[in-house]
């Protein structure tokens, strides 16, 4: 099933799922997810001293204007993920990204909505990112190589894509 909107309650559903049922950061520490809709890719010296990660996926999603309601789909919907571990407390905060109606060009930017499969797979590639950069562990080739099938959209319009115009859009992993 494809949510047709953003839906946080969605992702935090999914991202319990697989910390507490599935054991995917059995390390001891409790971790959170939070949404934050004005963070960058940017982190400063500061916050990289209180180890402070950045991980940037690319996710199919689809898309609906608010004004005209027209639907499209992107190979393209960009989620940005800062997180860190500190005193036993994981923190993970989200943005997604959002895409401008071609037909409306009214400015607004419009959020995705996602499979379950698709919240899955990059869950599961941020756990294995924080598995890497704060537990020391090597990432797993499972991790790299489930990534998703291919879906065949129009090409992309970076200037209708929140992400592209600051530059972070499908940003190769780190």
């Amino acid at each position: 099933m494809l949510n047709l909107g953003w839906v946080p309650a969605f992702w935090l559903d999914i991202f319990d799922e697989l910390l507490y049922d599935d054991n995917e950061l059995d390390y001891g520490d409790e971790w959170n997810l939070n949404f934050n809709y004005t963070q960058t890719d940017e982190i400063t010296k500061v916050q990289r001293k209180r180890g402070w990660k950045v991980y940037s996926h690319c996710a199919f999603g689809k898309f609906q204007c608010g004004a005209c309601r027209k639907t499209w789909r992107s190979a393209r919907a960009v989620v940005l993920f800062r997180y860190r571990v500190r005193n036993g407390r994981g923190t993970v905060i989200m943005r997604p990204f959002g895409q401008a109606c071609r037909q409306c060009q009214d400015g607004a930017f419009y959020l995705p909505g996602f499979t379950r499969k698709e919240v899955e797979h990059a869950l599961l590639r941020l756990f294995s990112k924080i598995r890497k950069n704060c537990y020391g562990e090597e990432e797993s080739d499972e991790a790299s190589s489930t990534s998703s099938a291919k879906v065949w959209t129009k090409p992309h319009e970076a200037a209708l894509c929140e992400a592209c115009r600051l530059g972070i859009c499908c940003l190769e992993d780190e």
